[in-house]
């Protein structure tokens, strides 16, 4: 028997075209690190599908075509979430998303604005209805970290969106280098975040008949 050749793959492109198309109101960088956190969760009700639904705002979209709802889940379960789960290892790194901002104010509210986004997304995928979980060490020490992080990325945001403060371009272009730096702190983190719970992971799951002690 001919083997099934494996489904393309969806790129971020397509996931983001769906998205729209649905009328997410989640932007696609925090989607991205909302499924990364519901990855790493060690919540017992963790569900792809409730995932999706609460990315809508707790109801999936109206779809025309039981097609259509296929394609957005499998651009998301088989595209997106595939290729996250790759940051359990340590030999993949996590990046958050890219973007060029000009060295301006406003430049420098969006780029605290989408990081704080990212930051949020992770802690809603990685809790999700649950106020507090019982972590691995390195985990919890890793999202008090990204709570440091956010709070600062809130304050600086909430700053460079009141145009009644003062600020030039010289100074918002010297706060935007401060942000690449937390940028890769954040990353550093998510990462060591989803590792460790990773490795809890595979410590509580019992071993294979014939293989225990």
């Amino acid at each position: 028997m001919a083997r099934r050749a494996a489904p393309p793959a969806v790129s971020d492109t397509r996931v983001r075209a769906l998205l729209d198309k649905y009328h997410c109101p989640v932007p696609f960088h925090a989607v991205r690190t909302r499924i990364l956190g519901h990855i790493a969760s060690p919540a017992p009700d963790v569900s792809p599908t409730k995932l999706i639904e609460a990315v809508w705002g707790g109801e999936l979209p109206v779809f025309d075509s039981i097609d259509d709802a296929n394609e957005l889940f499998g651009a998301l379960m088989m595209g997106l979430w595939n290729r996250l789960t790759r940051h359990q290892e340590l030999s993949v790194p996590f990046r958050l998303t890219r973007i060029d901002v000009p060295a301006t104010r406003e430049g420098l509210r969006r780029l605290a604005t989408t990081r704080q986004e990212e930051l949020h997304g992770f802690r809603e995928g990685l809790f999700g209805a649950n106020e507090s979980l019982d972590l691995p060490e390195q985990a919890h020490k890793a999202v008090a970290i990204l709570s440091e992080i956010g709070a600062m990325l809130e304050g600086t945001a909430e700053v460079a969106s009141n145009p009644d403060k003062s600020g030039t371009d010289a100074e918002a272009a010297t706060l935007i280098r401060t942000l690449h730096e937390l940028t890769r702190i954040a990353e550093h983190e998510i990462h060591r975040a989803v590792r460790s719970c990773a490795r809890a992971r595979r410590q509580m799951t019992p071993p294979p008949r014939g293989m225990r002690h």
